[in-house]
């Protein structure tokens, strides 16, 4: 009894499946679907009917507010079922017998009784990690077919007595398959239904640990982390509405489609930003080995010493005209209170607001000696006085980040005192502009600039902590950008997402203990997925012959994927864009959904022109360019674009297609400034393909990556 009727063709354009069934156990399952539909739409009228009281005017407008989004979560989508899974418990010496079904948000009857658990309520875990060798009580788990918004199959594992033919028997579920592997497009959705056990003691880890995940392509790292952003949204509410949550990603295009997962689960107050929106707007660009040079961390001691060199030594005393009276506090003594506020450890600015308070106090221990009695206010009345104001501010200027970079791109003297013993007299000349610019407002800062920016307003003043930070494809951050978000989450926690195979940047990290030193969490949990869930077999172990070239140390993924799919290499014989094209239409023949046409930058414009040539209607992706698919499955509802892709190499990181076809592999890895990150950027894009992966060439191969067939 593995799999019960037999659901439609998730790809077939059908009417809604009935509602009635020869199978009685589905139509009783379909009736409590009916049944938990009703019990929303009661939960909606109700909140619709409560009237927003409170004692004042924003106090009750924040309460409307807060009741209109409840109401708006509670509407019905027609298109999508309430629960994809239900688990009976017990009855044994430990559990009680009991059935909860599992969706995406909780659903209550009229007393309060659920009708729907919501998956990351602690009950639901066993929905994910239940397992015949560690039962954790459950009896049965069901898995539901649903094709829009209907029930159409179920699927039964039998935890504690397993029967013949059954899910816990076989070791397959059909309905999870065809889940994982169904056609995707549009914007990424949740995994909700589909979470693997390894998968979910990531989502589930405390709000305290932050959590390294190295993934494979295709093993589900991106939306392991949003699921988690949910999860943790979920159980720690109250301290996470007031510390904030934060997803980073590689760019924007990549952050519009993953925002998408969030709302489906109910969370919308969860901000989205890239590395280079976090640290500012660039408006230059560095080449390569300068870049590289800016983003190592070396420049975090040189920025520190840039800040701390301004504050002067005391060679005057300070003269305080009070009444009659001239108080007189030596120099000396003046350059004890400095070299006290400097080794505090706070920020450059905090000190400089507590000199003019120790400086009048000083003035007040010498008012005591003579007699007088000062008070609090006579303290303050001297901190505020215009001669300690002026006498302070020549000691201790007040400084600004563009200030301090001008000065220091800008003279080489300046430079090379911050940066004596740490960065090499070469290495300072590649930093120094050739001609200044007129002033720090008319630079141009590079994005590698905004970063050192964004460090040196830290040494300043102390930047805020989330209390969480999701960030993604970490692997091509520099140290000096890991900083800027480990900063970030100082007092708070990370998911950190990546892949080392897949670094990408001239200044991509070596290992992950190295990159999350930068981040400042040393502690960290490191977690590593292997299981593929996107990429068939056929695809990832033709790519993954590349990983003892590129990341010799990671572990070979693994596709646990029912359908190997299908790879071809295809030698164009001199005819290269006829040959894409004929590979494209054969792509768009074979199967349904999206087909990624995937070539190396600069030969773009001829592939687009060969393309249009053949009536094959296409978007391009890139600035500017049309969205792209995500990495995680869409449903594909509502999008109408064309489903030809043609996609620049440096794009292709994050996104996915049914159908890739990658256009001479050998001029992808030659675009790139060194072998290795070639031979990476390639591996990014054999490993886009959820189906299938024709490879078209002229040129030879990369080593390894000749014939499909062998070992």
């Amino acid at each position: 009894m593995s799999e019960h009727a037999h659901p439609p063709d998730p790809t077939a354009e059908t009417s809604a499946p009935p509602h009635d069934t020869t199978d009685p156990e589905l139509a009783r399952e379909q009736q409590y679907l009916v049944a938990a539909r009703g019990e929303m739409a009661r939960m909606r009228e109700h909140t619709l009917g409560l009237q927003a009281q409170a004692g004042d005017k924003i106090a009750g407008e924040y309460l409307a507010y807060t009741l209109w989004r409840r109401a708006q979560s509670l509407l019905d989508d027609p298109t999508s079922t309430l629960f994809f899974g239900r688990i009976d418990t017990g009855p044994d010496h430990s559990h009680v017998a009991e059935r909860h079904y599992i969706g995406r948000r909780h659903i209550s009857d009229a007393d309060g009784e659920p009708v729907v658990v919501d998956w990351r309520a602690a009950v639901s875990t066993p929905f994910y990690r239940a397992s015949p060798r560690e039962p954790m009580g459950v009896s049965l788990r069901r898995r539901f077919g649903v094709d829009r918004g209907q029930l159409t199959a179920y699927e039964d594992e039998h935890l504690t007595a397993p029967q013949a033919g059954d899910v816990a028997d076989t070791g397959h579920s059909q309905i999870l398959a065809r889940e994982i592997e169904r056609p995707r497009s549009g914007p990424m959705r949740d995994i909700v239904a589909t979470i693997q056990p390894e998968q979910d003691e990531i989502v589930r880890a405390d709000v305290g640990t932050t959590i390294c995940v190295q993934g494979a392509p295709g093993t589900g790292k991106t939306a392991v982390g949003l699921h988690r952003a949910a999860w943790l949204l979920y159980s720690y509410r109250d301290r996470l509405s007031r510390t904030g949550v934060l997803v980073i990603g590689p760019n924007r295009a990549f952050l519009e489609h993953v925002g998408a997962v969030l709302p489906t689960l109910g969370e919308i107050e969860v901000g989205h930003t890239t590395v280079e929106e976090l640290t500012g707007r660039a408006r230059g660009t560095d080449p390569a080995h300068v870049a590289t040079l800016k983003g190592d961390a070396r420049l975090a001691v040189v920025l520190h010493r840039a800040v701390w060199s301004r504050v002067q030594r005391a060679t005057e005393a300070l003269v305080v005209p009070r009444g009659s009276r001239r108080w007189r506090v030596p120099e000396y003594d003046v350059q004890e209170i400095l070299d006290e506020l400097t080794s505090r450890g706070v920020r450059y600015d905090a000190a400089r607001e507590m000199l003019p308070r120790r400086l009048a106090h000083a003035v007040l221990v010498r008012m005591e000696r003579a007699g007088d009695t000062p008070d609090d206010r006579v303290q303050d009345a001297v901190a505020r006085s215009k001669p300690v104001r002026d006498y302070a501010r020549t000691l201790w200027p007040a400084l600004d980040p563009a200030a301090v970079l001008f000065g220091l791109w800008s003279d080489a003297a300046a430079l090379a005192e911050a940066a004596d013993r740490v960065l090499t007299g070469a290495e300072q000349q590649l930093l120094l502009w050739e001609k200044a610019p007129r002033s720090k407002g008319s630079a141009r800062w590079t994005p590698a600039d905004t970063v050192l920016l964004d460090e040196i307003g830290d040494v300043l003043e102390r930047t805020t902590s989330l209390g969480h930070i999701i960030l993604d494809e970490a692997q091509d951050l520099s140290p000096m950008q890991l900083r800027a978000v480990g900063r970030r989450a100082s007092t708070g926690s990370l998911t950190v997402l990546g892949d080392l195979a897949q670094g990408t940047t001239p200044w991509a990290t070596r290992s992950w203990t190295e990159s999350m030193e930068h981040l400042g969490k040393t502690g960290a949990h490191l977690e590593e997925l292997t299981r593929g869930f996107r990429v068939p077999a056929a695809v990832i172990e033709y790519a993954a012959r590349l990983l003892p070239r590129i990341a010799p140390g990671l572990a070979l993924p693994e596709s646990v994927r029912s359908n190997r799919g299908r790879l071809d290499l295809l030698r164009a014989g001199g005819r290269l864009l006829p040959a894409t094209v004929d590979a494209v239409r054969a792509a768009l023949e074979g199967a349904p959904g999206t087909v990624g046409v995937i070539v190396a930058d600069d030969t773009v414009p001829a592939v687009a022109r060969a393309l249009h040539a053949a009536d094959l209607e296409h978007t391009l992706l890139g600035v500017d360019a049309a969205e792209p698919p995500s990495e995680v499955e869409g449903d594909g509802a509502g999008f109408h674009e064309p489903r030809v892709q043609l996609v620049p190499a440096t794009v292709a990181k994050g996104l996915e297609f049914d159908q890739v076809v990658v256009v001479e592999p050998a001029a992808i890895v030659a675009a790139e400034p060194d072998e290795r990150t070639g031979l990476r950027r390639l591996y990014v894009v054999l490993t886009r393909a959820v189906s299938g992966l024709t490879v078209v060439h002229d040129e030879p191969l990369p080593e390894g990556l000749h014939d499909p067939l062998a070992a």
